[in-house]
């Protein structure tokens, strides 16, 4: 018999171990859409096959003799796997404090199996040689639904593997003469980063802002880091100034300190490089700020171009404090563009990257009635269209940072099921995004914006990726 204990105890595994995958694997990291995550994978792969095939064996066999040595071989297999997977892990990416907290714990608790485990096995070593199979009444079946359950994730991750091995980041040229010079805010995120990546990449100089030096390891080309811009000095020249920094709009409910961050954020780090334009000696062509579609509110069927009115919330509030922000800029002699970006499209990062493991698993759902309009840019357009920006005169003022075809979030949950061959059938109704969400829920997920980018139309910019389904396909390409 295997005791009550070591039962609890391989519960406590199972349930620790789910966790880690869900939370840290699946929505943090986003392992199986990641770049270079292929060891990782591969890793996780073998460990939760290992993890499979030692609960079937608790589950339904009973190995006597030198037989018991293949449980306490899988058992030091797992072991050896699990501390290569996090050696691995600490060098590929950084860990969340939460993660490292749940390894400290599974390792703890996987020790504790073992002591219990062994005086067990080394009994069965004294047996007579023989596999018998058994029942151990509802642990047999808890235990095999843990490890059909451990077998289809490892599956999963053998799958996503060769996935992510085929994930190519291509280098993207923005064709700007000369060699300029740049300063980025928010050049270590999802738009920042291909942008610094872009410019450096062609020979410019780039200088990014940032308020983590540790963010900025992973950018590939050669740039220079100020964590002040107190660090520049006045006789520097800068061509362009590009202010995407920002506490991000998505990602939870609208409390009111998140409020308070929001409003704040993007202005604040704008009157710190308005000082810095002032007190330059030679000041740079054009600011190129981040603002959002959200401006126009909730406006349902009609098109926007950038003389459109707006209604009146918090998310317009907000996009209003940002472009105030940035146009004081003009004061000074500087020509501004502020772009009104839509939902940006990427595997990376953003909402996409959210949605990927919902829809990958077949849990693929339209948010409401899904008739609201939906404004969307593939990343590498709206990089080209910031480049753009900064060598036409004639971009002044807004300007729609969108593709040319907005479409519904019926026809955008279709599009995704489509790119990723899976089923998106179900729907969130509107009352639950509200009820759990708030304001959040009602002016980001269920507005509707049919935002259509006039003014950079109409100065000749050209978007590669015009189709939700050719940018989807990009994007997971």
């Amino acid at each position: 018999m295997i005791p009550l204990e070591v039962w609890v105890v391989v519960s406590i595994q199972v349930v620790l171990g789910f966790a880690d995958v869900v939370l840290h694997h699946e929505l943090i990291a986003r392992l199986p859409w990641r770049s270079g995550a292929a060891p990782e994978l591969r890793l996780h792969g073998a460990r939760n096959l290992a993890y499979a095939v030692i609960f079937l064996m608790l589950a339904w066999v009973l190995p006597l003799g030198w037989t018991a040595l293949m449980l306490a071989g899988l058992l030091l297999v797992e072991a050896a796997i699990t501390f290569t997977d996090w050696i691995v892990e600490d060098s590929s990416r950084r860990l969340p404090a939460s993660e490292r907290a749940l390894h400290g714990l599974l390792a703890i608790n996987f020790g504790v199996l073992l002591a219990l485990l062994a005086p067990i096995v080394w009994r069965w070593l004294d047996a007579p040689v023989a596999i018998a199979f058994v029942s151990r009444g509802v642990w047999s079946w808890l235990a095999t639904a843990a490890g059909v359950g451990l077998l289809a994730m490892a599956i999963r991750d053998f799958a996503a593997a060769r996935r992510v091995r085929r994930f190519q980041n291509r280098s993207l040229s923005l064709e700007l003469s000369g060699r300029q010079r740049w300063l980025v805010t928010g050049g270590t995120g999802f738009v920042g980063r291909r942008l610094t990546e872009a410019l450096a990449g062609d020979g410019h100089e780039v200088t990014v802002l940032t308020r983590d030096i540790n963010r900025t390891k992973h950018l590939r080309a050669p740039f220079r880091v100020v964590t002040s811009l107190d660090q520049i000095d006045s006789g520097e020249r800068f061509d362009a100034i590009v202010h995407l920094a920002g506490e991000p709009v998505a990602g939870g409910r609208w409390t009111a300190a998140r409020r308070r961050r929001i409003e704040r954020s993007r202005p604040e780090v704008a009157q710190r490089l308005i000082e810095l334009v002032d007190r330059l000696e030679t000041k740079p062509r054009v600011w190129i700020g981040a603002s959002a579609v959200g401006w126009y509110g909730d406006r349902g069927e009609a098109e926007l171009d950038e003389d459109a009115d707006h209604q009146d919330g918090f998310a317009h509030r907000s996009c209003q404090l940002a472009e105030a922000a940035s146009t004081a800029a003009e004061h000074l002699g500087v020509r501004v563009v502020v772009l009104r970006i839509g939902l940006v499209l990427g595997r990376e990062d953003g909402l996409l990257a959210q949605l990927l493991t919902p829809f990958d698993l077949g849990l693929g759902a339209r948010l409401g009635s899904g008739r609201q309009w939906m404004s969307w840019i593939e990343r590498d357009d709206l990089v080209r269209l910031i480049a753009f920006a900064s060598t036409h005169e004639g971009l002044r003022g807004p300007v729609n940072a969108v593709a040319p075809h907005a479409v519904t979030n019926r026809a955008f949950t279709k599009a995704l099921g489509r790119a990723l061959r899976r089923p998106a059938w179900f729907t969130l109704p509107r009352v639950l995004l509200v009820g759990v969400l708030g304001d959040m829920a009602r002016e980001l997920m269920l507005a509707s914006q049919r935002a259509v980018p006039a003014r950079a139309l109409d100065n000749g910019f050209e978007f590669r990726l015009p189709e939700i389904d050719a940018a989807l396909a990009k994007a997971l390409s």
